[in-house]
């Protein structure tokens, strides 16, 4: 059977979505389309290339994702150079290795752009926050003259889990290409700057599982749309302030936990799998010996009770 899967961001939480996605490979569930914001995009853009569930889960085992926190050692002194670093760079990390790693493990599948995709395979959902605008890549990308198939997948996947304030946002400069587009094209940006800021998806759309909804309304087949949401018990406790970067935290948070959700309630509670977290958080990118195991396991767990009475 095969499904359209939309993949929640959460951060490192993000690792329970592999054991999600094997379970579901177990129960004989296929990816028609994928498409996923932040740690969602990672995994949806895995998929698209062509790794498994076992694989993608020996590749988080073998992953330390402390080594995404990269800044240069003039910025990783005490107190005073992170905080500069956040003025100049506008993020306490570059981001530069989350998108290297991202970028060998497509060129690994021979993908590189999203050319090298099927058309329509892969979705990423990102924030323009320079415009005020939901971005759905690689399609959005053309706003800014590009061409959506020469947008590099790791590009975009960066663009998508760029959490404000930790990461760098990813800067967009407008093409020369902005002049080929149609006047209606050009109107609709309304005098665009000549960059813009990109970040985290989550910011406007953590949940997209809507994404695939209008076109699939009008086929005589549809193929059925399932998300994947990481819950845990953290999401309804008090956040900590102890400081602007842990309001930061507790306000992005928030906004990620809280968009979306009325879609789901309405229209989407029976098409979505619920992952419990076991209370990680989303930038908590040093785990406990053995999170990373037990994250994947919980994963695993949910979606196959899921698919064991999924129908249709």
């Amino acid at each position: 059977m095969k499904i359209n899967a939309v993949f929640e961001g959460g951060g490192v939480k993000g690792i329970s979505l592999a054991g999600a996605v094997r379970a579901a490979e177990m129960q004989g569930i296929g990816f028609e389309q994928v498409a996923g914001t932040s740690s969602g995009a990672i995994i949806a853009a895995m998929l698209a290339a062509g790794y498994s569930g076992l694989e993608i889960k020996r590749i988080v085992e073998n992953t330390p994702f402390s080594t995404f926190l990269k800044r240069s050692f003039i910025f990783n002194m005490k107190v005073i150079s992170p905080a500069l670093r956040l003025l100049v760079k506008k993020g306490l990390y570059s981001g530069e290795a989350l998108e290297y790693w991202v970028s060998r493990l497509m060129e690994a599948k021979g993908i590189r752009t999203f050319a090298d995709l099927p058309e329509c395979k892969l979705r990423i959902v990102a924030s323009d926050i320079t415009n005020g605008r939901l971005l759905v890549l690689p399609e959005d990308i053309k706003i800014y003259g590009m061409d959506p198939k020469k947008l590099s997948v790791a590009r975009a996947v960066r663009m998508s889990a760029s959490i404000p304030y930790f990461f760098d946002p990813v800067v967009v400069r407008y093409s020369k290409l902005y002049s080929s587009l149609s006047q209606k094209e050009k109107e609709e940006k309304e005098k665009p700057h000549l960059q813009a800021y990109i970040v985290d998806g989550g910011l406007l759309s953590n949940f997209p599982l809507w994404l695939f909804d209008r076109e699939q309304a009008g086929r005589t087949n549809p193929v059925p749309t399932v998300g994947f949401q990481m819950v845990g018990k953290n999401d309804n406790e008090p956040h900590e302030i102890r400081g602007p970067l842990s309001m930061l935290e507790a306000i992005f948070e928030t906004m990620m936990q809280a968009h979306d959700e009325r879609y789901i309630k309405k229209y989407a509670r029976d098409r979505t799998v619920k992952i419990p977290t076991l209370g990680i958080r989303t930038t908590q990118f040093h785990l406990p010996d053995g999170m990373a195991e037990k994250l994947f396991q919980s994963g695993f767990k949910a979606a196959n009770q899921f698919f064991e009475g999924f129908r249709q």
